[in-house]
């Protein structure tokens, strides 16, 4: 019976994750299965893997054969780095110590790989959500200096048609029948003023004319007198 180290798909439709496991190679991809291994999620970047390092490493020296993904996620986590190593000790290339010695260094440098590839996707995040940032503040800029100009050109419009609705409103009646004007000049108070000086002058001028004219009567009353006594021996 071949023993296959394989992914056993968990999750919704688009939101897969899988498991890591050991199961018969003639039993489905998602049935039964000898034991769970690790866990991989695709969906975050970089992707979370987790798995069992001890016994990933001894069902690879039992002879489990892990599929293509599978060989990836053992080589991103270090196992078939240990494995080779071990092979190595096995053979008598390098102790046990120097083994594990080099296998620690591989470890900080994959890890330093890792580290800067997160920075590296924080960073290009970060970018990208400033760009974003800056496009929709020159989105929403425009769109309001586009509103603000037509609420202007409303404006404008509105007042046109104000000021042409003044210019056609007809007067009042009252106003078009007595307009205050014509009332002032019909009976201004100047008018009188002036007139008052005149009668005053008239009455003076018809004092003296009556003064006149007694002065002349007793002149008339003499003369008769004169010419009566001559009119008597005539008789």
């Amino acid at each position: 019976m071949a023993v296959k180290i394989r992914l056993a798909r968990k999750g919704r439709r688009k939101k897969a994750f899988y498991h890591i496991v050991v199961a018969d190679s003639r039993s489905p991809r998602d049935g039964r299965y000898i034991e769970k291994i690790g866990f991989y999620n695709p969906l975050t970047n970089p992707a979370t893997i987790e798995i069992d390092f001890d016994k990933a490493l001894g069902w690879l020296h039992n002879g489990a054969i892990p599929t293509e993904t599978c060989r990836a996620i053992l080589s991103y986590k270090g196992v078939l780095m240990k494995k080779h190593l071990l092979e190595g000790v096995k053979k008598g290339a390098f102790d046990e110590a120097e083994a594990n010695r080099r296998f620690d260094e591989w470890v900080r440098q994959n890890e330093a790989k890792i580290d800067a590839k997160k920075s590296g996707l924080e960073k290009s995040r970060e970018e990208v959500i400033g760009k974003q940032l800056a496009e929709e503040k020159r989105i929403n800029e425009a769109r309001i200096a586009r509103l603000a100009k037509k609420q202007a050109a409303l404006d404008a419009k509105a007042a046109a048609a104000e000021r042409k609705e003044a210019q056609d409103e007809p007067l009042p009646e009252e106003e078009a029948a007595s307009p205050e004007p014509v009332e002032e000049t019909a009976a201004p108070e100047p008018v009188e003023d002036a007139v008052a000086p005149d009668e005053e002058v008239a009455a003076p001028v018809e004092e003296a004319a009556a003064t006149v004219a007694e002065a002349e009567t007793p002149q008339a009353d003499e003369t008769t007198a004169d010419v009566a006594p001559e009119d008597k021996p005539e008789e």
